[in-house]
């Protein structure tokens, strides 16, 4: 599946860019598995795409079981031993008025710590598929779909600790949230990739490419397992932008296009 799932993506990604091609990786982890990570830079549409697949086994330490399970017990003690395998992708536009996408889906399972013999073994699936502009234009949200006590983008879906049924039920569910990603980001680029843009709308964007980062390196449950666990570096930081940009208690004119995407961002809301 997540094979299947990095070649389609990667094929739509390369038709409607046009010119950046994807560079690959195959990786192996020292302690146990490996992945591919394929990554686009500097293409007409792209600034930068990467779509990475992993399949790793071995033993994970407390703090990265907690970042792996969102229901974690505090109290697990000691290594884990477990196996997991996903996709994961974060998608960066030149175009400011073009969002930024990011998906995942994943499978877990765990063994029992080593100082607790006989206990079950637990597996679940989670993954999930969310937008983040740095203009908002509704009807991209609605085809689509605490950091600085803002949220990261405008929502998507997204889930996690799922087992409440059989194991091929839920794959053919992420199966299908995955086959969903082409469908419903292609066509957004396709129509905001070529709209005609300013100096100070590029530094907005620049400016939320910051915030992007500061979330997916302070709160990501992602960044925080591969680190945790031994995971390589370049797949891993993948997910940041190609250029970002800071500036000190930056604030846009309340009313402004700038102001509505970080209005949003602050106070949710349901799009469809």
């Amino acid at each position: 599946m997540i094979l299947e799932a990095q070649e389609s993506v990667c094929a739509a990604l390369e038709a409607v860019d046009g010119a950046g091609k994807f560079k690959e990786d195959a990786w192996t982890r020292p302690g146990g598995g490996g992945g591919i990570s394929r990554v686009l830079q500097d293409g007409a549409v792209f600034e930068k795409a990467g779509v990475n697949i992993s399949v790793v086994y071995g033993v994970m330490p407390p703090e990265a079981y907690r970042a792996a399970k969102a229901a974690a017990d505090d109290q697990k003690p000691g290594p884990v031993p477990f196996f997991a395998a996903g996709i994961s992708s974060v998608l960066h536009p030149k175009n400011p008025f073009a969002p930024t996408l990011h998906f995942n889906y994943r499978y877990f399972e765990t063994d029992a710590p080593k100082d607790t013999p006989g206990a079950p073994r637990q597996w679940w699936f989670g993954g999930g598929t969310d937008l983040t502009p740095a203009y908002v234009f509704e009807e991209d949200v609605k085809h689509f779909h605490s950091h600085r006590g803002e949220r990261r983008g405008l929502g998507g879906i997204f889930f996690d600790d799922l087992n409440d049924y059989d194991q091929e039920m839920l794959l053919s569910f992420a199966t299908e949230c995955a086959n969903s990603v082409v469908p419903a980001y292609i066509p957004i680029i396709e129509k905001r990739k070529d709209t005609p843009f300013n100096e100070s709308q590029k530094a907005w964007q620049q400016l939320r490419r910051g915030r992007y980062v500061e979330f997916n390196l302070v709160y990501d449950r992602g960044t925080t397992f591969g680190l945790k666990t031994g995971g390589r570096i370049e797949s891993i930081l993948v997910s940041l932008p190609l250029s970002a940009r800071w500036e000190y208690d930056h604030k846009p004119e309340e009313g402004s296009e700038e102001w509505k995407l970080l209005d949003a961002c602050i106070n949710p809301k349901e799009w469809i």
